[in-house]
Order: structure tokens, then C-alpha cells, then sequence
């Protein structure tokens, strides 16, 4: 018995690490260009609401990850550098977690590594707004008229993606 459920739960492991995503190849700023972003409202960990209304001429980065996802987990860093240096600047990152153990797990994850951008929980409606999100991280960059100027699925480096948020800042 112990050996089926160990086989069952090793191939649920597997599917879940197919959903996460790294990415060898260069996005370009000319993936999506002047798409309208989807208006949304999302709770926050601690319940409050964050909707795009209130980040109307903000340029937005809109990350979909998941505390369990690794590539997820490798660009909370960059995230948080690029939120502390250019926050001032007009930039907002906000996390859309994918997890479904709720906002209590996400709030410990989000307090070890130092979050320091929003972070609201996903639902379905808000993935099916954005058109559907197949790998995570897939992340969105928004610009200050409220276009997707971007749309990458898996990881980027900080030093790869910044370019593509200066550029609309």
C-alpha cells in the first residue's frame, strides 16, 4: 500500500513540476503590444481588496506563481529589488499566488523571503481574464494606460526582465 501511494504521490509531484517553467529563450517587448489589461479585484493576505482600478498609471508587473513552484520561487529576489528601486518610479508588482493551501501559507512564505509587493490570491476568474495561465511563473507587464506591453511564461532573470519595466517607466 505504502508503495502505490508513494508512486501516485510521485507522479502527482511530477505533473505539478511540469506547470512550473524556466525559460531558455529571450522574450521580446514586441510579444504582446497594446492588448487591454482585464480589470480584476483580488483579496489581499490580510483580507483587503487590491484592484487594478486603484493601479490605474502605474506600469504593473502581474506575476501568477505558487509557493511550492521553484523557477516561482528563483525570481522573488529579482522582484523584490526591482519593487524597493524603481517603486518610486511608478513601478507595482504584484504576486498572484496560485496556491490553494490559502493565504496563510502564502503569508509565512511571503514574510521569510521578504515580500515587499503585493501579493493577492488567484482565482480562476482572474487567470481566465488574462487568458488563461498554462506554466507558472507566467508574469504580465502593464503599462500606465493599463495595455499588456508583455507576457512571459517561466523564469527571467532580474538582469534579462528589468529592461522590458524600465522601458515603460
Amino acid at each position: 500500500m505504502k508503495k502505490v501511494i508513494w508512486v501516485f504521490l510521485s507522479a502527482a509531484l511530477l505533473y505539478a513540476w511540469a506547470g512550473c517553467g524556466t525559460r531558455d529563450d529571450k522574450t521580446t517587448a514586441g510579444d504582446i503590444v497594446s492588448v487591454a489589461g482585464p480589470d480584476w479585484s483580488l483579496s489581499r493576505l490580510d483580507g483587503s481588496t487590491l484592484s487594478s482600478e486603484e493601479l490605474k498609471g502605474k506600469v504593473v508587473v502581474v506575476d501568477f506563481w505558487a509557493t511550492w513552484c521553484p523557477p516561482c520561487r528563483a525570481e522573488i529576489p529579482g522582484y523584490i529589488e526591482m519593487q524597493q528601486e524603481l517603486g518610486d518610479e511608478g513601478l507595482v508588482i504584484v504576486g498572484v499566488s496560485l496556491d490553494e493551501d490559502g493565504p496563510a501559507v502564502v503569508q509565512q512564505f511571503a514574510e521569510q523571503m521578504g515580500i515587499n509587493y503585493e501579493i493577492v490570491m488567484g482565482d480562476r476568474a482572474m487567470v481566465e481574464a488574462f487568458g488563461g495561465v498554462q506554466v507558472i511563473p507566467t508574469t504580465f507587464l502593464i503599462d500606465r494606460d493599463g495595455k499588456v506591453r508583455h507576457r512571459k511564461e517561466g523564469a527571467m532573470a532580474r538582469e534579462d526582465y528589468e529592461p522590458f519595466v524600465r522601458e515603460l517607466l
